[in-house]
C-alpha cells in the first residue's frame, strides 16, 4: 500500500475499534464529554479564533465569495453558539438502547426492537467549521465513531476544534479515536474511504452537488444525502394572502443560501392578481429577481420570463421562479415533477386542500401555513442534525440522533425451543 492508502486504512480501522468500544459507554459519560468540550471551546476561544484567522487569510486563494468567507469566519458569539449547541445535545435523551416496541409471543418469548448505533460514519463537508463540532457531537452521542473530512479552506479551524474534542475524549475516558479528522487535503483520500465498506457503515456528504454526486458514484456503503433543495410554496385559492406573502418572503429572503430556502412559488389563478400585487413589491424591495411564466410577467412588470430550467434550479440567491396554476392538482403535479423532494409548503385555509397536498406531495417535509425554513432538526425538536436527507432509506428529512441509529431485535426466553 502507498502512504495515503495506509493512512486512510489506519484511520478507518481505528474508527471501527472505537465504535465497538462506544457500544458499552453509558449516556452520562458521553454527556460529560459534550459538556467538557463546550467548556474547552469557551476557554480556548483565543486559540480557535487565531487558527480561524489563518483560514480567513487564505480564503482568496480558494476563490471564496464573501458569503462563503462569512460562513467560514468564527467570532466570540459564534463560538459561544457552538458551545451552547453541544450543551443542548447533552440534554437530549440518549437513543442507544431505547426499546422501540416490545411484544410477548404466545409461547412466552419476549421480542423487542431496540435502538443501536450505525457504527462508523464517514462525514464529508465543506466550509463551516462549526459543523466539525456539531457532527462529532451528534455522532458520539448516538454511539457512532466518526471520521470527519472537512474542506481545505477550513483546515486550520477544523484541526483546532478537533484537538479540543480529542483532549476531552481522553479526559472523560471515551475512545480517543471516536472522533478523527482527516488531516490530508488530498482528494484521493476521499476515494479510499469511500471504498472501505468493510470498515465504514455509512457516508454522509454535506456540500455542493458535485461533491455529493462524486460520493454517490464512488461509495461502496450506504449514503445519506440530498442533491438539491428546490423548495416550493403553493398559494392556494383559499389562502390568507397576507400570511402567504410573509411566508414567501421569509422562505426566500431570511437566508437565501441554505437548502431549505424557498426557490419557487406557485399561485392559484383565482388569487394570482391579488397575491402578486401584495408580494411583488415586497420581493422587489428585498432585491429578489422573479422569473415567471407569461401570466406572472404580465402581472409583475419587473419579472423576467422563466425557462423550464429555472423551475428545476436551486438558486441559493435572491432569485425565485414563479408560475400561475389552474388547480391544486396542477400545483402538486408541478412540484412532484420539478421539485427535489426536500421541502414544500401549501398556504391555505381549506382543510381538504391541505390534506391532499400533504398526502400527494412526495417530499421529505411537507408544511402547511408556515415557512420552508422550518425543515430543520432544531426547529422540528430533534435537537441537532447532521444534515437533511431526501432519501427514503435509511432516513428522511432532518437527521438527528435517532436517524443515526438502526435497530436490532432482542428476544428473551425461558428455554423455549422451536
Amino acid at each position: 500500500m502507498n502512504d495515503l492508502q495506509q493512512y486512510t486504512h489506519q484511520v478507518a480501522l481505528q474508527a471501527r475499534e472505537a465504535s465497538r468500544l462506544l457500544v458499552s459507554v453509558h449516556g452520562q459519560q458521553k454527556n460529560d464529554w459534550l459538556k467538557r468540550s463546550a467548556a474547552a471551546i469557551r476557554e480556548q476561544s483565543e486559540f480557535l479564533l487565531a487558527e480561524n484567522a489563518k483560514d480567513i487569510d487564505r480564503a482568496p486563494e480558494y476563490g471564496l465569495t464573501e458569503a462563503q468567507i462569512d460562513r467560514l469566519r468564527l467570532t466570540e458569539a459564534r463560538l459561544d453558539g457552538i458551545a451552547v449547541a453541544l450543551e443542548e445535545i447533552a440534554m437530549l435523551p440518549d437513543p442507544v438502547g431505547e426499546v422501540i416496541e416490545s411484544t410477548i409471543r404466545p409461547n412466552g418469548l419476549r421480542v423487542s426492537r431496540v435502538r443501536a448505533p450505525l457504527g462508523v460514519v464517514f462525514f464529508i463537508y465543506e466550509s463551516r467549521p462549526n459543523v466539525t463540532a456539531d457532527a462529532a457531537a451528534i455522532c458520539v452521542k448516538s454511539g457512532n465513531a466518526v471520521i470527519l473530512r472537512g474542506g481545505k479552506e477550513a483546515l486550520s479551524s477544523n484541526l483546532a476544534f478537533h484537538s479540543l474534542l480529542a483532549a476531552a475524549l481522553e479526559a472523560t475516558g471515551l475512545p480517543r479515536h471516536a472522533v478523527q479528522l482527516v488531516e490530508t487535503t488530498d482528494r484521493e483520500a476521499v476515494g479510499h474511504f469511500l471504498g472501505m465498506a468493510d470498515l465504514i457503515d455509512v457516508t454522509i456528504p454535506r456540500g455542493g452537488k458535485s461533491l455529493i454526486e462524486r460520493v454517490v458514484r464512488e461509495a461502496r456503503m450506504p449514503v445519506i444525502k440530498h442533491f438539491d433543495g428546490v423548495c416550493h410554496v403553493y398559494i392556494d385559492k383559499a389562502a390568507d394572502l397576507e400570511m402567504a406573502t410573509e411566508i414567501l418572503i421569509n422562505g426566500k429572503c431570511q437566508r437565501p443560501g441554505v437548502c431549505n430556502a424557498t426557490e419557487s412559488f406557485l399561485v392559484h389563478r383565482d388569487v394570482a392578481p391579488a397575491f402578486l400585487a401584495l408580494a411583488g413589491p415586497q420581493l422587489a424591495a428585498q432585491g429578489v429577481e422573479v422569473r415567471g411564466d407569461a401570466t406572472v410577467c404580465d402581472l409583475l412588470t419587473h419579472a423576467r420570463p422563466a425557462t423550464d430550467e429555472d423551475y428545476r434550479t436551486e438558486y441559493l440567491a435572491l432569485m425565485v421562479s414563479a408560475k400561475v396554476v389552474d388547480s391544486l392538482d396542477a400545483a402538486i403535479a408541478h412540484i412532484n415533477e420539478y421539485g427535489s423532494h426536500h421541502t414544500d409548503v401549501i398556504v391555505t385555509n381549506h382543510l381538504p386542500a391541505a390534506e391532499q397536498f400533504t398526502r400527494e406531495v412526495d417530499s421529505a417535509a411537507v408544511i402547511v401555513n408556515a415557512s420552508s425554513r422550518f425543515n430543520d432538526g432544531g426547529e422540528f425538536g430533534l435537537g441537532a442534525e447532521i444534515g437533511i436527507s431526501t432519501d427514503k432509506f435509511h432516513a428522511r428529512g432532518p437527521c438527528g440522533l435517532k436517524e443515526l441509529t438502526t435497530y436490532k431485535y432482542v428476544a428473551v426466553g425461558s428455554g423455549q425451543v422451536r
